[in-house]
């Protein structure tokens, strides 16, 4: 247990003591939400579908957590090219708890970066819909976090340097993100869109976080928690396994 906590609160600490990092994963973030949530809201709003900051804030959640998430996979690899890692996997410690203390941490970093859009949702005009559902959206939310680090953390097992791993996460995290159901109802999409959307994990994740603060679901929450558990086993067997492999 130590050695999970120790590798936890690396993780924090170095995320707290960088400035530049709070800044750089949350800009993105907040203009989504002012040039869409402003920009394409009146448009939303004629078109009778009620407010769009309502619907955007979800998916823009989901985006910041994806983002954080997978890219926290760099860490991985950063310890990697210094020889932290290596160190790391002599001790007589199971590599799966440091996959895990490091994951753990990544994934509360990942949280602080969702509640922090929440709040700025909240400063410009978003509410949820019913209180008493933030817990349990706050908890999808945990889910969520802890599934994208380990998905990072196994695609950063994988490769051995950074030019691969960005060019690995771009091929699948921005298409991941366009093509749920963060930015657009899937209602009256063309119908090839709609079934990438569906086989897509992440327009679960945004439908449950939308079903909880915005009373707006696609799917419904049933079927998101199911899919939702699902991909959090595969990227946590995925993430366990390719972590086993490394070479020292």
């Amino acid at each position: 247990m130590d050695i999970f906590y120790t590798l936890w609160l690396r993780q924090v600490r170095r995320y707290w003591r960088s400035g530049s990092r709070l800044l750089g994963t949350l800009g993105q973030p907040i203009l989504l939400l002012l040039a869409l949530g402003y920009g394409i809201g009146a448009i939303y709003r004629r078109a009778g579908e009620g407010s769009y900051l309502q619907f955007l804030v979800p998916g823009i959640i989901t985006q910041t957590v994806l983002l954080s998430g997978i890219f926290w996979g760099i860490i991985i690899l950063q310890d990697k090219r210094f020889g932290f890692l290596s160190e790391m996997l002599v001790a007589p410690v199971s590599r799966t708890k440091i996959l895990l203390g490091s994951a753990t941490g990544g994934a509360t970093i990942s949280i602080i970066q969702g509640i922090i859009v929440f709040i700025i949702s909240m400063i410009l005009g978003f509410r949820p819909y019913d209180w008493t559902l933030v817990a349990p959206a706050f908890l999808v939310l945990v889910l969520m976090c802890v599934a994208l680090t380990s998905f990072g953390a196994g695609i950063a097992s994988m490769v051995d340097d950074f030019q691969g791993f960005q060019g690995i996460n771009n091929l699948l995290v921005m298409p991941m993100f366009f093509l749920s159901s963060a930015l657009y109802p899937l209602n009256h999409v063309p119908t090839a869109l709609r079934i990438i959307s569906e086989i897509n994990p992440v327009s679960y994740m945004v439908d449950a976080l939308r079903f909880l603060l915005a009373n707006q679901t696609h799917f419904g929450l049933g079927k998101d928690l199911i899919v939702m558990a699902i991909a959090f086993v595969v990227c946590l067997v995925f993430a366990v396994n390719r972590f086993n492999r490394i070479q020292m």
